[in-house]
């Protein structure tokens, strides 16, 4: 996948960010640096304020106090445009694709460059077909993106971020429902490109092996961050997810590896 005219890394900055709602504040005060061209990874257990925190990166919630900034511009000064020309985004969840066909979902990342009645061109053209081709959806970019899988809608939702041509790819959960083939080469492909990467992710084994540095999100704070090496260890894994785990370096990639331990009071294969 080439990159577009113009893009680059941008350098993330989140200020002590806290998000409010309902009464309830899910986010404390976070802080998060990803500078250029970096992968950095967000893991956390169920409910800590990983998609939250992503949510406000990318302008979708505005925090309560704090702010998040591009290369030094505060996001809630962008407008949904500039800010999507930025910012491109990988969510759980897509709204407004009902009716459309995959290859029109992921040529919808290229409206932030055009004008509103400006037609996609040749190059435009190119860009969705080297996108679909590249995630592996090319054959079935004539299906309907409601009949998809999982997997294949996640494939699409990637390949229209590509297409964008964004500073900074912020995605939730890119690699869930995808096959292990395809977790790999997404995120080999997100590491590649000419653009900063945040990733929320659940699999740490893949945290540890596709990002430059963590940080482990806790009850909405940072419990702690650092490569991957050093976040992850037995202990910070006993104390944030209450699991036993033995570490080890593999010796094939040269990454953390975490083997994880049969819960207290129960054997392996109950």
């Amino acid at each position: 996948m080439t990159a577009g005219p113009g893009s680059r890394p941008l350098e993330l900055a989140v200020e002590a960010v806290r998000y409010e709602t309902d009464g309830h504040t899910l986010l404390h005060g976070v802080d998060l640096i990803a500078r250029p061209g970096e992968t950095v990874g967000v893991v956390g257990p169920n409910g800590s304020g990983k998609t939250t925190l992503l949510r406000c990166v990318y302008g979708a919630l505005r925090p309560a106090a704090g702010r998040v900034l591009l290369d030094g511009v505060d996001v809630a000064e962008l407008g949904v445009k500039d800010r999507a020309r930025r910012v491109a985004v990988v969510p759980q969840d897509a709204g407004g694709t009902f009716g459309l066909t995959v290859r029109e979902v992921v040529a919808m990342g290229r409206s932030p460059h055009k004008r509103f009645w400006e037609q996609d061109g040749p190059d435009d053209a190119r860009r969705v077909a080297e996108a679909l081709e590249t995630v592996g959806a090319a054959g079935f970019a004539a299906r309907r993106f409601e009949e998809l899988s999982g997997g294949e809608r996640q494939r699409a939702l990637v390949a229209r971020a590509l297409v964008q041509d964004a500073g900074l790819l912020a995605l939730d959960e890119p690699t869930n429902h995808l096959d292990i083939r395809y977790q790999l080469e997404i995120l080999a492909l997100v590491r590649s490109l000419p653009a900063t990467g945040l990733l929320v992710l659940h699999d740490l084994n893949l945290a540890a092996a596709f990002c430059d540095r963590l940080y482990v999100v806790r009850d909405g704070r940072v419990a702690a961050s650092g490569t991957p090496d050093a976040v992850l260890t037995e202990e910070l894994l006993r104390e944030v997810y209450g699991v036993r785990t033995r570490i080890a370096i593999h010796p094939d990639t040269g990454a953390a590896n975490i083997v994880y331990l049969p819960v207290d009071g129960a054997r392996a294969g109950d």
